[in-house]
């Protein structure tokens, strides 16, 4: 296969056919048993390597009775190779700080240092090795090959650039691809505005960012006068937050800007992160089996599901030698299909993308709730104006969701009986889409804060419910 080995050996120079819809045609057409043999086989001296290279690989599988020289098979692997979690990751940092001791390759070698923000306690460090740089590099690239992108096209990336590794794996794919890179960044006071100026005179091809931050700029351009479709692009592809595999969001903002919405992103750790993400003629996502391999398994036997099924993700990298990755549990929830894709690869497919974290899920009267399946129902209604917070508590005996949901302008304009034609709609449609009533309160057009990251919308305060509760009884 093309570029097929461990470790990685790309050639930087090298591209597909300018009208070939993909980078490599036989690693992302052949028949899904083919790839298989080929994965089991890389996996054999993926195992090896970081058996050879990391005392937590070696004390980790010791302890399951596993040996590299075990795997001869697919489920061999799934049955015998135990999963790893983030807390067994910040455990290996503690106890061998501070890249921790499944770094498989001396310091000295280490080009780039990530990592997360370390809010909630110490920070996971992520040490990307120089060849390993490259290597993502061309994975991305390749697949935002796949994105319609092509060299020449302008890239506008507005995301952090710090510890967050989206900014960076876009950067590096850009750069790769021999496209114009536009690292505008986000987060500081009147970025926006200026985003939408840079925007109207560079004319990019592509956007990436958070969808949330996407119908925030939209905003913005509004109410500068200026249309998001004068913008002129033709492609924007996201990560960090569900959203672009939403039809109700994925369509807004296709909308909003004429053009093309990709989703993609799976974890910081497992980058090349675009290992799981659609493409130009595929929504959803398609989990790139021969960059990382991903098996969608039940949370908690780890045991792979049927595909049709719900289950989270699990990741092995195939190309990574600096911190690799094998049988990583990410946490999160998706449901997986069999290929071939509507693009004519054959990977496996995530129809709905990412639909967010299993500990973001909360339980209100006995049915499993994810905040994106609120924001998908809301963003069909028309008169939705952009933005909600949810609200969980318990009042009394009884556990209660209360959705502050924004209006348009022209609904509370149009008077009290518009904005309770639009309360009862919203309501009608979350008891649609969760199965249970939830309590709507209107508010009012750009009331709740925007952000240009990963928008937080989830509130379990017993004060804030009161207050709103208190003014749900004013108003009858």
């Amino acid at each position: 296969m093309e570029f097929w080995s461990f470790p990685p050996a790309y050639d930087d120079g090298y591209f597909p056919d300018p009208e070939s819809r993909y980078w490599f045609r036989r690693r992302e057409t052949m028949p899904a048993a083919e790839r298989e043999r080929h994965i089991l086989e890389r996996l054999r001296e993926v195992t090896r390597y970081a058996y050879a290279n990391s005392e937590f690989y070696r004390n980790k599988w010791a302890e399951a009775g596993f040996h590299p020289d075990h795997l001869r098979s697919l489920e061999d692997f799934e049955d015998r190779v135990p999963v790893i979690t983030k807390a067994d990751i910040r455990a290996a940092q503690e106890r061998a700080p501070v890249f921790g001791d499944y770094l498989c390759v001396p310091e000295d070698e280490i080009h780039h240092i990530h990592g997360t923000s370390g809010t909630t306690g110490n920070p996971t460090a992520f040490a990307i090795g120089r060849d390993d740089w490259q290597t993502i590099a061309n994975a991305h690239a390749r697949i935002m090959w796949a994105m319609g992108l092509r060299p020449g096209d302008t890239i506008f990336i507005a995301s952090l650039f710090s510890l967050y590794m989206g900014s960076w794996g876009t950067l590096i794919g850009a750069e790769r691809l021999r496209a114009k890179a536009f690292p505008f960044g986000a987060g500081a006071a009147g970025m926006s505005a200026r985003a939408v100026q840079w925007m109207q005179r560079v004319k990019p091809t592509a956007f990436y960012g958070t969808p949330s931050y996407a119908i925030h700029l939209a905003e913005v351009a509004r109410d500068a006068g200026v249309d998001p479709r004068e913008f002129g692009l033709k492609v924007l592809f996201f990560s960090g937050e569900p959203g672009g595999s939403v039809p109700g969001v994925r369509d807004r903002i296709a909308e909003s800007y004429g053009a093309r919405v990709i989703d993609s992103g799976s974890m910081a750790e497992v980058t090349p992160w675009m290992n799981v993400a659609g493409s130009d003629q595929t929504d959803g996502m398609m989990a790139w089996q021969d960059i990382v391999y991903t098996e969608v398994c039940d949370p908690k036997g780890f045991r792979r599901v049927p595909y049709g099924q719900r289950g989270t993700p699990v990741y092995t990298h195939l190309e990574r030698t600096s911190q690799p990755m094998i049988r990583l549990v990410s946490g999160d929830l998706t449901l997986w299909q069999k290929g071939p894709t509507p693009c004519g690869r054959t990977y496996p497919m995530l129809p709905n993308g990412i639909f967010g974290r299993i500990d973001d899920s909360f339980t209100v009267r006995g049915e499993n709730i994810y905040p994106s399946e609120i924001d998908a129902a809301l963003n069909t209604l028309t008169d939705y104006g952009g933005e909600h917070r949810i609200i969980i508590t318990r009042e009394a005996a009884m556990d209660e969701l209360i959705v502050q949901v924004e209006a348009a302008d022209a609904v509370a304009a149009a008077g009290d009986a518009a904005i309770e034609r639009f309360r009862s709609t919203a309501a009608d449609k979350l008891q649609q889409v969760l199965g249970i009533r939830a309590k709507v309160e209107v508010a009012e057009e750009q009331s709740i804060p925007r952000t240009d990251f990963k928008a937080r919308r989830v509130i379990d305060d017993r004060d804030v419910f009161r207050d709103f509760a208190q003014k749900l009884a004013a108003t009858g």
